[in-house]
């Protein structure tokens, strides 16, 4: 399994993530200690939002790379926003703020990626032009994508902005896979045959967009983790046969499962444990066949047609 993938066919990655959602109520020297340890792993790809911990998140990841005194060019550093109190906010003024804000709490100079986190309704596909040019052309961001918008919503904004979308961020997991549910079932009457997403699998594929699975160990709308869960007996049982066979943990499985899809899928994962980050990056070392990967699908309860 290769640990790398191209995002947007443009921005070289780790095929993994780390999510930093988390990492505010850490110390200073746990917070550096996991950015270490996922950098030894060979996970350089740093997720962010200027919702998370109300700023913190950010904060806190800029004092922990100080104190690993860790290069930025070893760091991919993504970040989010466009969440309101109460409201989305696609609006130009606000992108501006809100990616400024990014900067100064990260302490740097660029975001590598910067996305629009959940869609606004009230967007104004000009005002989202005008503030993604601004940042582009004063190197302040140097990457541009989407974060749970289906292939009409993202048509719209690149018929606007200047700048190819390279990201679109979508729950995705063995236990959360309706994007390809559909795929599978099509031309069917059953419930898994309901396309919620326009198709929104192939469309990134098509278009060249890489897809960054959230919650890749969650089912339902945070309804909490499969693994171990009594929800799920057969995946488990399946999960623990393949980890077995690897010489890896479940969640390596879980992940390697989603980095085996030809979408070049980019799984982000949240954790706050070295230990725990370390495990799931043996994913890297993760071979799945054809059959194993249908397997772990069908023991997480879906039929195939």
């Amino acid at each position: 399994m290769k640990s790398t993938l191209t995002i947007g066919n443009t921005l070289p990655a780790s095929a993994i993530a780390l999510g930093c959602m988390r990492i505010a109520g850490m110390t200073d020297a746990e917070a550096a200690r996991l950015i270490e340890t996922a950098l030894e792993a060979g996970v350089s790809f740093f997720d962010h939002a200027d919702i998370y911990g109300a700023g913190e998140a950010e904060t806190k990841f800029a004092a922990a790379v100080k104190l690993a005194k860790i290069p930025r060019d070893k760091m991919t550093v993504q970040s989010k926003c466009g969440i309101r109190k109460g409201s989305f906010d696609f609006s130009k003024e606000y992108i501006l703020s809100a990616a400024e804000g990014c900067l100064k709490r990260l302490e740097t100079d660029c975001l590598d990626t910067l996305l629009l986190h959940r869609p606004d309704t009230l967007m104004e596909p000009e005002e989202v032009a005008g503030a993604f040019d601004k940042l582009y052309e004063s190197g302040k961001v140097r990457h541009f994508g989407v974060s749970n918008q289906n292939p009409g919503q993202i048509r719209l904004l690149q018929k606007y902005i200047k700048q190819p979308l390279s990201i679109n961020q979508l729950q995705f997991s063995l236990a959360h896979t309706g994007m390809i549910d559909s795929g599978l079932n099509v031309n069917m009457k059953n419930p898994p045959s309901v396309d919620h997403d326009g198709g929104v699998l192939e469309f990134c594929r098509l278009e060249g967009i890489t897809i960054q699975a959230w919650s890749p160990f969650q089912y339902g709308f945070f309804d909490g983790p499969f693994i171990g869960s009594e929800k799920f007996p057969a995946l488990n049982e399946q999960l623990k046969i393949s980890a077995q066979n690897h010489g890896v943990t479940a969640e390596a499985i879980a992940i390697a499962w989603i980095l085996r899809h030809p979408a070049n899928i980019q799984p982000i994962v949240g954790t706050t444990n070295p230990k725990r980050v370390k495990a799931i990056a043996e994913a890297y070392k993760v071979e799945m066949p054809r059959e194993e990967w249908y397997a772990l699908y069908c023991a997480a309860g879906n039929e195939l047609p």
